[in-house]
């Protein structure tokens, strides 16, 4: 058997007490996937500042993927090592918060102390968070003209969907998302299509979609009469509202098929803008050329500059994660001796 079967935050503990007094004490985050490290290095990097600010202790995270020994990744991989006070969890939410432990894996992120989650769905969907696509436009283009309400806009699809949204989770949480699944959901909710020209027009027939749906639903599970409206007031209780539906339906649906349509409309128009100022500013067709090269050279695709902003750590969702976090940390400190290995 190898050493790293015995790897546990008992281990951990009793390395950071032969590192001595004033070295960082190492906690271990496993996520889920290559793609997490990322935004968890970055979330986690806040925390490490915090304990500093606030307690003028040294802590260092080290964020891994869940196993050394094989490519297997996921949330359940994450979850499965022996977590503890040195070694703990960061994974997507995804609809496990909403179900408040109605299966083993969310009774597992809902309970234990070692795990942490976006609250949100996913990465994604912090990524997409309307107050910052703005800014992510102007990263793309180097254009800071406002030509669209990405916040209104996105607060009024969320409306739309924020009740089949519950009744997906309901599916979810009653064993019936063989009928009504993710996927299902996605294709009702998907905006594919664009125009900004005329943007309520599509939400137009999202409406109508979503209704149809909704009455299927109604007609196919009467049982939901007496289990829908408590799941959508203790799902209200975990900061889901009509507003910020968006937030918790599945994160690459969103990024791919709501907010990615919107954002390439955008930035054509914008790229387009700034480069007819180049053609009608420049003084001849050699300053032209070399003008627009060095725009275009310049900008970056949208879908890029989506992925990597960090705009989104104004959410209080985020500021949510540092702060649980950062909770675990400080008890650990005020215990006074070094965290003991959880019991196994």
């Amino acid at each position: 058997m190898s050493l790293s079967h015995y790897l546990n935050s008992g281990y951990i503990a009793a390395a950071n007490r032969l590192r001595g007094k004033d070295a960082p004490q190492k906690i271990v985050a496993y996520v889920e996937s290559y793609d997490d490290i990322f935004f968890w290095n970055q979330l986690l990097g806040e925390v490490e500042d915090e304990v500093r600010e606030t307690a003028g202790k040294k802590v260092k995270f080290e964020v891994l993927l869940p196993n050394k020994e094989s490519l297997c990744r996921g949330k359940k991989m994450a979850m499965s090592n022996r977590l503890g006070p040195n070694m703990i969890a960061c994974v997507d939410a995804d609809y496990d918060y909403l179900e408040q432990g109605s299966t083993p894996t969310s009774q597992m992120l809902c309970t234990s102390p070692f795990v942490f989650h976006t609250y949100v769905y996913a990465i994604e969907n912090f990524q997409c968070y309307a107050p910052t696509l703005q800014r992510v436009c102007v990263m793309a283009t180097l254009n800071d003209t406002e030509l669209f309400d990405f916040q209104t806009y996105l607060e009024k699809y969320s409306t739309i969907i924020y009740r089949l949204l519950v009744w997906n989770v309901w599916a979810y949480k009653y064993g019936y998302h063989t009928h009504f699944s993710l996927t299902h959901f996605s294709d009702i909710v998907r905006m594919d299509r664009f125009n900004l020209s005329n943007p309520d027009k599509s939400l137009e027939f999202l409406r109508q979609r979503c209704n149809k749906k909704m009455s299927q639903l109604q007609h196919e599970f009467p049982q939901g009469h007496d289990t829908y409206k408590p799941l959508m007031e203790e799902m209200a209780k975990l900061g889901v509202t009509p507003e910020n539906a968006y937030l918790f339906m599945r994160g690459h649906d969103l990024f791919e098929h709501v907010v990615g349509p919107i954002l390439e409309a955008i930035c054509s128009k914008l790229r387009s803008q700034r480069e007819t100022e180049i053609s009608n500013l420049a003084c001849h067709a050699v300053q032209k050329q070399n003008e627009l090269a060095s725009y275009q050279h310049s900008c970056a695709p949208w879908c890029e500059m989506l992925r990597k902003h960090d705009f989104f750590r104004r959410s209080s969702f985020y500021k949510k994660i540092v702060a649980s976090i950062t909770a675990l940390v400080m008890r650990a400190y005020q215990e006074q001796t070094p965290p003991a290995e959880v019991a196994k």
